[in-house]
Formats: structure tokens, C-alpha cells, sequence
């Protein structure tokens, strides 16, 4: 960035190479883009000691400035985690292209034909923290897709997320497309988001990764739409009709399988009439796993060293190795609690029931809801979306994991053959 522009004349700039880049992948094929992944992922690898030498400066910095332990770990960049992002660039090639399909071609009473085609949203501005490796995996995404990018990564990654656009750019080279497909903002200013955020002329979706605060800021300062999940507050309910021995395994896994994800469970639900049966096992379990526990005046009558769960436990997405417990009366009442204190991410009930199972499904709001099955799954790719860029809990205009399909939209097409409205 040119010292003597200011932020906003910086990045409308961006703004407006960003749109034109945005007309060149509308019709670009399949192939070219294909060609620019691969390329730089080949790129990734040849330029290893430089992507490590930027990432010394960002370790060295962050260091400096006191960044903790967990924070420095998704800062850091290693080989393996270089050819991780080369390797997923490689993967994003080998899905299937979403632009340009048609569906649901019909004819009509007048003799026309009317279908959908999918086509790319256009500009997609991606707002992130700490871990340079979003900075490949979002470009692909929307290269893939058809969109161009504009990506603001955080200042602590200043100079990795740099490096990297260096070998994505040499990708997009190689394959003949404009460079501008894809935009790192170099300034570390804070007022580049807020401009971001409201360049509606340019920006047609604003995506961001990060904390709470993070993405609160974007949803109040946004006047461009947004796709996000501000939190994930996960259920799991053991129905009275569930096998203990997966209900107990899988509640085990949805909670320790990852502390610090969004979706781990939060808060688990047991039916009074199970309770006495499955929760004595799964304290012994959560214990010596090191995970405080939480629970209502039921849950503590059985496990009788917890602490007592207040009503902003069951509003807290943890993120750490603490689980709030309500026993419950019923299926009803599990489900009113979830409605109550959802955040709308993902919800799971473990049952042999299969009415309770349907009842669940169908009137449980939230953007995955499972049966039988860890909250952990809910993932673009364990999806079979290949890759995710976030997901969302939005109902408009897409909701879940948001992978290559999430970023594109439909237009109506119309064929005929010289046909007038009568």
C-alpha cells in the first residue's frame, strides 16, 4: 500500500479491481481455474523457506507483543502445515465445479423452458484471524467458485498471509488470470474493515472467521450481507429411548474431541429416566478427561462433587473443557431448552425412537440437527463438501457449512424459440 493513499481510497481500489476481476472468473472455465490452484500449490512448496522466514518475523512479533501459547500455535507455520494448504489447494481442483450448472429444466404450458443456473456471487470479502493458512484455503475457495477475493487477514499474520498471496498470485499467473482474482489487504489498519464492510458498490457477501468480538463488529457495522455464525452453543439429548453404550460414547466424543471448536457440545440433556443409568459413567469419563462439569439440582442429586450450572451457563459457548448437564422430564422439554438457548449451529438426540427421532428433526431450528451421531460431524467436510470457508446459521442465503456451492447463487434461465406472451 502506497503510504501517501489513505485507507479508503486504498481500498475502493481494491474494490473496483476486485469487481472487474470478479467479470473475468464469471467466464472463466473450469480449467484455468483448475490450472491456478494446482499452480499454486506447486508454488506453496517452492517457496517454503521464504513462507517460514515470514512466519519467523509474525512468530518473533507476536512474541513481543505477549500473544499466548494457543494463539502463537495457530500463528505458526511449519512443512507440514505448508504442504497441508498445497494439499488443499489440490483438493479444492479436484472437486466438482459448481458454476454454470443448470437444474430443474422444465418445460411450461407456453412451450419455453425455464431452469436455474448457478453462477458465482461475484466479490467476496473474507475478514480473519490468526491462522495464515485461511489465507490459501479462502482464495481457493472462491477462485474455484468463481469469485473473486478480498481478503483481511489479521495483523498478526501480516506478513505470512503476504507471502502466501505471492504464491497465489503465481498460480493465477500461470494460468492466465488476472491477478486481481484474488486480494490481500496490505494495510494492518483497522479502519480497512470498516471500509470493507460497506463497500456495497463493490462487495457483494462479507465472510468473517474469527472470535465473537470479531464478528460482532462485522454484523453491526456491515452494510453488506454477511455470512456467519456468531456462536455454538451445541446440544446433545439422551432420550429415555436411546442405547446407553452410544449414547455415552457419543456424548463423550461431541464434548473432548476438540475443546475449542465450534461444534463441541456445550450443554448436555438427559431424560430423568435415563439419567441415573448413563450420567455416574460419563462423570467417571468427563473427570479423568480433566472436564469441569456443570450441573442442575437433578444432575448434582447424582453427581453429587459438581458445581452447580447458573442460568448463564446454559447461554456459554465454553470453548473449553467445561460441560453444563440438565436432566430433563421429556423430549418436550429437551427441545424447549434448545429453542431457549440455541444458538442454532448444531443439535443432536441419541434415541431408538423413531417418532421421537422425526419430532426432533422436524422441529429442532437449527442449521444441523442429528440423530445418533457426535455434533463434531457438522463440517463441510465431513459433509462431502470437500472444504468449508465457515458456517453459517443464518437462514438466508445459506445455512451450514458453506463450501463451493454456499458461494455461488442461481439465476432463472429462460429458452425459446421465438415465443411471445399471449
Amino acid at each position: 500500500m502506497d503510504a501517501n493513499v489513505d485507507v479508503k481510497t486504498y481500498m475502493h481500489q481494491l474494490g473496483r479491481q476486485a469487481r472487474a476481476a470478479s467479470r473475468v472468473l464469471a467466464r472463466t472455465p473450469t480449467g484455468p481455474k483448475n490450472a491456478a490452484l494446482l499452480a499454486a500449490a506447486d508454488a506453496l512448496l517452492l517457496a517454503e523457506s521464504d513462507l517460514l522466514e515470514a512466519n519467523r518475523k509474525d512468530m518473533e512479533a507476536g512474541a513481543e507483543k505477549g500473544l499466548d501459547a494457543a494463539l502463537l500455535d495457530r500463528l505458526e507455520l511449519n512443512p507440514e502445515r505448508i504442504a497441508a494448504m498445497a494439499e488443499g489447494l489440490r483438493q479444492i481442483a479436484a472437486l466438482p465445479d459448481p458454476v454454470g450448472e443448470i437444474s430443474d429444466m422444465k418445460y411450461r404450458p407456453s412451450g419455453i423452458q425455464v431452469g436455474r443456473m448457478r453462477v458465482p456471487l461475484g466479490v467476496i470479502g473474507i475478514i480473519y484471524e490468526s491462522r495464515p493458512n485461511v489465507t490459501a484455503d479462502a482464495a481457493a475457495l472462491c477462485l474455484k467458485s468463481g469469485n473473486a477475493a478480498i481478503l483481511r487477514g489479521g495483523s498478526e499474520a501480516a506478513h505470512s498471509n503476504q507471502a502466501i498471496a505471492e504464491c497465489i498470485h503465481a498460480g493465477l499467473k500461470s494460468a492466465g488470470l488476472p491477478q486481481d482474482c484474488v486480494q490481500v489487504v496490505e494495510t494492518t489498519d483497522r479502519a480497512a474493515v470498516g471500509e470493507l464492510v460497506t463497500m456495497s458498490e463493490y462487495v457483494d457477501v462479507i465472510v468473517p472467521r474469527g472470535g465473537k468480538g470479531l464478528i460482532e463488529r462485522i454484523s453491526a457495522e456491515a452494510r453488506v450481507p454477511v455470512i456467519k455464525h456468531l456462536h455454538g452453543i451445541c446440544h446433545v439429548y439422551i432420550d429415555d429411548a436411546a442405547d446407553r453404550d452410544k449414547a455415552i460414547a457419543v456424548a463423550f466424543n461431541a464434548k473432548t474431541h476438540r475443546y475449542g471448536v465450534c461444534n463441541a457440545m456445550e450443554t448436555l440433556l438427559v431424560h430423568e429416566a435415563i439419567a441415573p443409568d448413563v450420567l455416574p459413567e460419563l462423570g467417571r469419563m468427563f473427570t479423568e478427561k480433566g472436564v469441569e462439569l456443570r450441573g442442575c439440582e437433578k444432575t448434582r442429586e447424582i453427581l453429587r462433587d459438581i458445581k452447580a450450572a447458573t442460568e448463564e451457563d446454559w447461554d456459554t459457548e465454553y470453548l473449553a473443557p467445561i460441560l453444563s448437564i440438565r436432566v430433563v422430564p421429556d423430549l418436550d422439554a429437551a427441545m424447549e431448552h434448545i429453542h431457549r438457548h440455541s444458538s442454532g449451529h448444531t443439535e443432536s438426540i441419541m434415541t431408538e425412537n423413531l417418532a421421537h427421532a422425526r419430532r426432533f428433526l422436524a422441529e429442532v431450528d437449527s442449521s444441523s440437527v442429528m440423530v445418533n451421531a457426535s455434533t463434531r460431524f457438522a463440517d463441510g467436510f465431513e459433509y462431502g463438501l470437500g472444504a468449508e470457508i465457515g458456517i453459517s446459521t443464518d437462514k438466508i442465503h445459506v445455512r451450514g457449512p458453506v463450501g463451493l456451492e454456499g458461494l455461488t447463487s442461481q439465476k432463472y434461465v429462460v429458452i425459446g424459440d421465438g415465443h411471445i406472451r399471449n
